[in-house]
């Protein structure tokens, strides 16, 4: 089992690992829209945070050898769900070889008031 730590995603703000690879697979804590570097929120609106989320997600993925072609599964969590045709306007722009499976929600909140996180399960080789 490797922990994968990387200053390009944003640092973990509890009790966990941004994520873990095991068996040629990396299975990534979620990502908000945070500034890596800062720790702020970046964005105030779905398209905003997306954007900054999928960043983080990539960043995530190269620290561990791999990216977003070979992310398998996706768990999105929108703090409303009628936010879900934006979200998916911006996801579509970072997704567009290999479509991973995928499973969108709408929550009750998300940690620091984000709007949305995604979290994946990506083969590393």
């Amino acid at each position: 089992m490797k922990v994968v730590r990387t200053d390009n995603a944003p640092a973990a703000i509890g009790p966990y690992s941004q994520g873990i690879v095991v068996n040629g697979m990396l299975f990534a804590s979620g990502q908000i829209a945070l500034d890596p570097h800062s720790g702020e929120m970046v964005g105030t609106t779905i398209q905003e945070q997306s954007e900054q989320v999928m960043k983080n997600v990539t960043g995530l993925l190269n620290a561990a050898g791999t990216d977003l072609d070979h992310v398998v599964k996706t768990t999105c969590f929108l703090a409303d769900i009628n936010d879900f045709v934006a979200f998916n306007e911006v996801y579509a722009r970072f997704f567009d070889k290999n479509l991973p499976a995928r499973s969108a929600v709408g929550v009750a909140a998300l940690p620091k008031g984000a709007l949305v996180e995604v979290e994946v399960v990506a083969v590393v080789e």
